[in-house]
């Protein structure tokens, strides 16, 4: 019975964690654009390989995110510094765009782009910078005995499996939410997306250099 709730309390952590950073309600409106022109059930497989990829993304930096900073001699300070460029860069070519609302409706393509699944449908517009930062975060706690440790491991991974469902779920219904918003509520809703990305991108950023250049003056002393 106590191990149970340690897995409820792994999966809820994970999920409350790392949910308001990835924000599948909200990037829905982006995946929407980027995928225009797939059929619905294209755009479905999409959202499905999507949600697989970012499971992946985020079991990965979990278990082994701190083990590879570590390889590389890289710190987490440093990975949400370039994450947040490349978020950053991401957004601000979404908000230039001038026809990010027509794509939205447009007929449907015999083939989608299957090619973007990864980049930049799964990283950086679902699983940033942010998420990969707090996902290593999370993992660098390990728990001091092995049976502690599959606990908490089951529950990691039942948080990212909810996370991963409602990645799906919003995704391949983001055409259904945004029919009903119309055309004009849709450009709305995407720039408005794209501006909360923008500055995410640059919080992202921010807390990083300011990490580094606390690091910097702690050593100056």
């Amino acid at each position: 019975m106590t191990d149970l709730r340690q897995v409820v309390e792994s999966a809820l952590l994970v999920f409350a964690a790392l949910f308001p950073i990835i924000n599948p309600v909200g990037a829905a409106p982006m995946f929407l654009v980027m995928t225009a022109g797939s059929a619905p059930r294209e755009r479905t497989s999409l959202a499905k390989r999507v949600a697989i990829n970012g499971a992946i993304v985020l079991a990965v930096s979990l278990f082994i995110g701190t083990y590879v900073l570590d390889f590389f001699g890289l710190s987490t300070p440093v990975v949400r510094v370039a994450g947040g460029l490349l978020l950053c860069a991401f957004a601000w070519d979404l908000l230039r765009r001038d026809d990010a609302a027509a794509p939205a409706l447009a007929a449907p393509s015999p083939s989608p782009s299957s090619a973007r699944a990864f980049y930049p449908l799964t990283l950086p517009l679902t699983v940033g910078p942010g998420s990969i930062a707090v996902a290593v975060t999370l993992g660098a706690n390990h728990p001091p005995t092995v049976r502690s440790l599959l606990v908490h491991a089951a529950g990691y991974v039942l948080g990212i499996a909810l996370l991963a469902a409602t990645i799906y779920v919003s995704f391949a219904n983001a055409e259904r939410m945004l029919r009903r918003l119309g055309e004009t509520g849709t450009n709305v809703v995407l720039r408005l997306s794209a501006f909360i990305l923008l500055c995410i991108g640059v919080q992202i950023v921010w807390n990083g250099a300011s990490a580094l250049l606390a690091t910097l003056m702690a050593a100056g002393r």
